[in-house]
């Protein structure tokens, strides 16, 4: 067996631990060990206990010294659509009417092979030089769509091909059989990156979604939707499954994912935004967990759908798990910072308490990796962890998480485009990759 090699970097280091609690050494040093898979976290203290314990093993090939910057964990984004890079910019309207004018003319597109692994390495590339390392990601509901994106990704992400059976434009529309086959195929292929994703319960037929929910199941799968998003949405919804054999006497949205299986501990319900307080005890009870998406959900003049404001507290009260997406493209930019920046100030604008930037730093990293199953390896840089971090620049002497947070997320906010360029380096299993 080859022998480990130590690694050393020097800088701030931001490290959360949950809502409240983010670990914060103004001067430290992170230590790690092995290299790829086995690459491990040993250490994560300050600077000058680091250099008396670690100053025999510390050479100028093996240290990294990140002035002026601060090492944090890598970000974990819990709902995007990778094959909406085109459109996350484009003057936004009311949600059925954008998925019909530049969403689903855009997803055509990846019918084409060559389009499809083009985009993809443009994609990806920009995601990960965001900083962003895990996640749940949709695709198109093209098989080689799907294909491109599990190659060119780097990190640990689940991503799926949507579904769509029904009330879908004519050449994003697939057969109950095919989507069945298709999500068979892509499970035996994919194994546990595969997730089960059926678009909306407007688009996909009730069978597929109960038979793809068992087969999701019995391999272990992430399964995501999208659910309760705007009012309008929830009408339509309900109108449509109340003239569907076995759904005609549904209550809520939420019950018709319930009667379909899509819920469960692996479930990943994207937005939730207007959910009744007995459909909170079902998802409660059902361990479904719900993405919240601040920047699509944002008013339209902030470029998003105008959809409405999670109310967090209410989610947490019920004790149903939540974590940030950006729902690229609903969400005008990939970085996570733009996400966190966002989900703060709708919040202060409107005086609701504790939506700090200490708690979107974890809902934007560990909280996810806790719902995805990861935290024994990752989500954020405690020892025993693979070492999955980002480091961004920083000239300031902040004393605190939060004041330290605030002071580099405000700094952008008027350009929002420049969160995407916030990171210098982006390391994953202790490798540099960007």
């Amino acid at each position: 067996m080859a022998l480990q090699k130590y690694r050393f970097y020097k800088g701030s280091i931001l490290n959360p631990q949950n809502d409240k609690k983010c670990d914060f050494i103004r001067d430290g040093l992170l230590v790690t060990k092995g290299e790829g898979k086995s690459a491990r976290i040993v250490d994560v203290l300050n600077l000058e206990d680091g250099l008396k314990k670690y100053s025999t093993k510390m050479t100028k090939l093996n240290t990294t010294y990140f002035k002026n910057s601060v090492i944090m964990p890598g970000f974990y984004d819990m709902h995007f659509h990778w094959v909406q890079d085109d459109v996350r910019e484009m003057p936004k309207d009311s949600l059925l009417e954008w998925l019909n004018k530049y969403t689903f003319p855009a997803e055509r597109k990846f019918s084409q092979k060559s389009y499809a692994k083009k985009k993809a390495k443009e994609f990806f590339t920009k995601l990960e030089k965001s900083g962003t390392l895990g996640g749940a990601c949709y695709s198109s509901i093209h098989e080689h769509a799907i294909e491109a994106a599990m190659e060119k990704v780097t990190g640990d992400f689940v991503i799926g091909n949507v579904i769509m059976n029904m009330n879908s434009p004519e050449e994003l529309t697939q057969s109950e059989d095919d989507s069945l086959k298709l999500t068979q195929k892509l499970i035996r292929k994919f194994k546990k990156r595969h997730a089960f994703t059926p678009r909306f319960a407007i688009t996909t037929t009730p069978n597929v979604m109960t038979e793809g929910s068992k087969m999701a199941d019995k391999a272990g799968c992430f399964k995501q939707t999208h659910l309760s998003e705007t009012p309008q949405e929830i009408e339509f919804v309900l109108s449509l499954y109340r003239n569907i054999p076995g759904f005609k006497n549904v209550s809520s949205y939420t019950e018709i994912y319930q009667k379909t299986g899509m819920l469960g501990p692996r479930s990943l319900m994207g937005h939730g935004i207007h959910l009744a307080d007995k459909e909170l005890k079902v998802l409660s009870k059902t361990k479904t967990s719900v993405i919240h998406c601040p920047t699509s959900n944002a008013p339209i003049e902030e470029k998003g759908l105008g959809s409405g404001l999670f109310d967090f507290h209410k989610v947490e009260k019920a004790k149903v798990r939540w974590a940030l997406g950006s729902d690229i493209g609903g969400g005008p930019f990939l970085s996570m910072f733009d996400v966190m920046r966002s989900f703060v100030d709708q919040n202060k604008r409107v005086n609701v308490s504790g939506a700090t930037y200490t708690k979107a730093l974890y809902r934007a990293t560990l909280a996810g990796a806790e719902i995805m199953g990861h935290e024994k390896l990752r989500g954020n840089l405690n020892k025993g962890k693979e070492p999955n971090f980002i480091v961004i620049s920083n000239n300031g002497l902040e004393a605190n998480t939060e004041t330290l947070l605030e002071t580099l997320i405000s700094a952008h906010s008027q350009e929002r485009e420049a969160y995407d360029k916030l990171v210098k380096n982006v390391y994953y299993q202790g490798t540099k990759i960007s």
